[in-house]
């Protein structure tokens, strides 16, 4: 049987248990990490999973101990102590006018290292910040880590449009770049609303199927091209990828769906007129309202540094 524990980020590692410990799912028990003593709870990890490490092999964490309720209690404490340091570095931060947002602060279980993450905008001078908290927490070493908006969402965890728990803080362990270049290949509409995360960055699952549009927009005549259809000449209004259909305007003014194996594409032109804003791939004057770039990856999205 084989167990692991999950860090921060999704991040799984396999355990080393020494001789004499037996260890069951959902217990609370301390590993040594690279910051130093851990709690974490275990994980009975499947065949399946298991299997996939013989290939990757990722870093395996020494047990410590299991954890008894003199612990539990510490760790309950610990808890407590992350949220008035988190508060005391951010009233630190406000007094010398820091541009940065604290997000998380997180003691070893020894509690002998505080790690504080943040984000901002540029690069913050924080050695001010560090003398006020050396001077507040003495003995403790203190780690002030800078990480981007999309690391600060995988920290703290939450639920994304679908209703599911983000992405970020579950399976994607690391981010790919993401453009509105992927929403409007897709035929998505830009609502910031709708194709942005808790991050305020485009949503990372624009690029899961991204690869499956392109291939069946390489089997479908792109917008404005004419066609032959079964009711004679039209032109190209619209696509829609998921059903491998074109919406085409006929001679008449109509608009009719067809399939790709009732079309046939033609070269000559076309002298049919097509409302470009009824077509979800134009997005004239929207860009002008909102500007849709700020919602692309830039180098404040992810530092992988958590």
């Amino acid at each position: 049987m084989k167990f692991a524990v999950r860090l921060i980020k999704h991040t799984y590692h396999p355990l080393k248990v020494p001789d004499g410990v037996n260890l069951k799912e959902n217990q609370m028990i301390i590993v040594k990490t690279e910051k130093g003593e851990e709690a974490h709870k275990v994980i009975l990890v499947s065949e399946a999973i298991a299997k996939h490490w013989q290939k990757y092999k990722p870093e395996a964490l020494s047990v410590v101990r299991v954890m008894n309720d003199k612990d539990m209690q510490t760790y309950k404490e610990q808890k407590e102590l992350e949220v008035k340091a988190l508060l005391k570095c951010r009233e630190f931060a406000k007094k010398r006018n820091l541009v940065m947002n604290l997000t998380k602060a997180m003691y070893t279980f020894d509690r002998k290292k505080i790690t504080f993450y943040y984000t901002a905008p540029e690069r913050v001078d924080f050695r001010e910040l560090l003398k006020d908290l050396t001077s507040e927490y003495k003995r403790v070493r203190i780690d002030l880590r800078h990480i981007g908006v999309r690391d600060e969402t995988a920290l703290l965890q939450g639920k994304g449009v679908c209703g599911c728990n983000y992405c970020c803080c579950t399976f994607l362990k690391n981010f790919d770049f993401v453009s509105t270049k992927l929403a409007k290949d897709q035929n998505i509409p830009l609502t910031p609303g709708k194709i942005t995360g808790g991050c305020g960055r485009l949503l990372c699952c624009l690029n899961f199927e991204y690869a499956n549009y392109i291939e069946t927009a390489k089997l479908l005549p792109p917008v404005g091209s004419g066609i032959m259809t079964p009711d004679g000449v039209a032109k190209v209004a619209s696509i829609c990828f998921l059903k491998q259909k074109v919406n085409a305007k006929l001679e008449d003014g109509k608009i009719k769906e067809y399939s790709k194996d009732e079309i046939e594409m033609i070269d000559q032109e076309v002298n049919i007129e097509i409302d470009q804003n009824d077509n979800s791939l134009n997005y004239g004057g929207f860009e002008d309202a909102v500007d849709i770039k700020n919602l692309d990856n830039d180098r404040n999205s992810s530092t992988g540094n958590i």
